[in-house]
């Protein structure tokens, strides 16, 4: 017998707690997805309908239900998918993922797969709208139009409000440090292992997590596990950053080490190369 709407998602609530208590996340942030299946397990009315017509609020008008768990509700009503779960689980495949916003093929999606190595729909609207998914092979402007309509319509739906800028997101010295306990805490041994689905024929657990908070953000640490990341033989350089904060406002960034310019051989954020440069000046930050 197929189990309901509401038994799925309690479900994977519950699975999300079970992983994070596993890979050595923070308890409140374990408890918080285990009450939360719990609510949705005894919930009378079917949550695709509440969804339907309460939207996010009425999802958090629910016991145990923050923005942040109604977000991922509505991710799931939406999509199909769950990209943190599947993160926590090693089987998220971007790939699959981009499938799912209109007008994106399988092709594409590997295109936008193998050149931005980017995982999550938020990534990919950010890549439509600063002119990097103009850099995929076979994009046009009118063809980042569409995309960029379909995401927005697409991921309307599952949040309450427009999300952050990159510029709001954490500061430079807060990546870099979450960079560097997860390296060390990789190279000690110290972290849970993940065994991910994609590029990983013997289905070893090699790809290392590590959850932490800090300055008001919550991060999910993990090596890059990209086509691209593979091709270069960067997997154990290049790192990958996601984060949220209370109200879910999410992103993530790429950490690598520098290889040319004023800042050959420092940990470097993609894309914030400037604020680096300040961070490392004599007067301003770490060496």
């Amino acid at each position: 017998m197929q189990a309901s709407l509401n038994q799925q998602i309690a479900m994977k609530l519950a699975q999300a707690a079970d992983l994070l208590e596993q890979q050595g996340a923070n308890p409140f942030r374990i408890s918080a997805y285990r009450h939360a299946s719990e609510t949705v397990l005894r919930l009378q009315q079917d949550i695709g309908e509440l969804t339907e017509t309460a939207g996010s609020a009425g999802l958090i008008e629910l016991p145990n239900i923050g923005k942040g768990i109604a977000s991922a509700i509505q991710e799931l009503l939406t999509t199909g998918h769950w990209a943190q779960l599947e993160r926590l689980r090693g089987t998220l495949d971007p790939v699959q993922l981009f499938q799912s916003v209109p007008g994106i093929g399988p092709k594409l999606a590997g295109q936008i797969d193998k050149t931005l190595h980017i995982d999550t729909l938020e990534a990919l609207e950010t890549a439509a709208c600063d002119g990097r998914l103009e850099q995929v092979p076979g994009v046009g402007v009118r063809r980042v139009a569409g995309i960029r309509s379909a995401l927005g319509a697409l991921l309307d739906r599952t949040r309450s409000r427009p999300r952050r800028q990159v510029t709001d997101g954490p500061a430079v010295k807060t990546l870099l440090e979450v960079d560097s306990e997860y390296r060390l805490q990789a190279k000690q041994g110290r972290l849970s292992m993940v065994a991910p689905r994609r590029f990983n024929p013997q289905g070893k657990a090699w790809l290392p997590v590590l959850h932490t908070d800090r300055d008001g953000w919550h991060f999910t640490a993990m090596y890059s596990n990209t086509a691209r990341a593979h091709e270069l033989q960067h997997t154990h350089d290049w790192v990958v950053l996601y984060f949220y904060d209370d109200d879910h406002q999410e992103g993530q960034a790429t950490v690598v080490t520098e290889s040319r310019g004023p800042l050959t051989g420092q940990r470097v954020v993609r894309g914030r190369e400037l604020e680096c440069r300040e961070y490392y000046r004599p007067s301003g930050g770490q060496h």
